[in-house]
């Protein structure tokens, strides 16, 4: 007899769904942000763009960086809502100001998806898919991540089939072999909420035959035992 599936609550599906792309995001801008302090100097281009700016442009990618590097403490200490508003008193703008006066620089745009992650830890969702759908970027980790980011706001907001919809979304735009099956087993678990059981089958199917060594194998063996019952 199969025991009863563990039901997952919010606050776990909140904490887990992102987790593993926000560390490989961390990594990817790693070396970006090293170049925060040394901005002063030489203006920083995300992500490799090799675009050359004309005088007033580096001028603000030079602030937009700046201002992004002093964000840093706040958010990665878990201070979202400083991170958000900043501290004006204390000549520090915060991630709105950022990225809403220098949204067209590489670190305004980075500011966005640091926006859009903070309000998602303030669970407020909706300002959190706004800075989602308003970052641009061309890196496939990046656009992973803000794909599966907005499909994890439309999850807690308990839109479940727009949230599978995303998750799919997110597995098509990369080739990584974590994130693929992650993005996956997310969005079968949230057809499963939106009662689209056949989509979650198809999908633990997949999973089951074309990444058998990802962790994902046993949850798709077990959802499937499941759902055939």
């Amino acid at each position: 007899m199969l025991r009863p599936k563990k039901k997952i609550t919010k606050r776990e599906l909140k904490e887990d769904t992102l987790v593993l792309t926000y560390f490989k995001v961390q990594n990817l801008i790693s070396d970006y942000r090293k170049q925060i302090g040394i901005v002063a100097v030489s203006a920083v281009v995300l992500l490799g763009a090799g675009v050359v700016y004309n005088n007033n442009r580096t001028a603000n990618e030079q602030k937009a960086a700046v201002e992004l590097g002093k964000v840093f403490t706040y958010f990665d200490n878990g201070s979202y809502k400083l991170a958000v508003d900043g501290i004006p008193e204390k000549n520090f703008i915060g991630l709105k100001s950022i990225a809403d006066n220098y949204g067209s620089t590489p670190s305004g745009e980075l500011a966005m998806y640091y926006l859009a992650n903070a309000y998602y830890k303030l669970d407020d969702y909706d300002k959190s898919l706004k800075y989602f759908e308003e970052f641009d970027t061309d890196d496939e980790l990046l656009k992973t991540s803000t794909l599966s980011g907005t499909a994890a706001c439309y999850e807690a907001k308990g839109e479940f089939l727009e949230a599978a919809k995303y998750f799919e979304r997110a597995a098509r735009s990369t080739s990584d072999k974590v994130l693929l099956p992650e993005n996956l087993a997310n969005a079968a678990r949230d057809y499963i909420l939106a009662g689209k059981k056949e989509k979650a089958v198809d999908i633990f199917k997949r999973i089951k035959k074309e990444f058998p060594e990802s962790p994902q194998l046993r949850e798709a063996e077990r959802s499937l035992a499941e759902l055939s019952v």
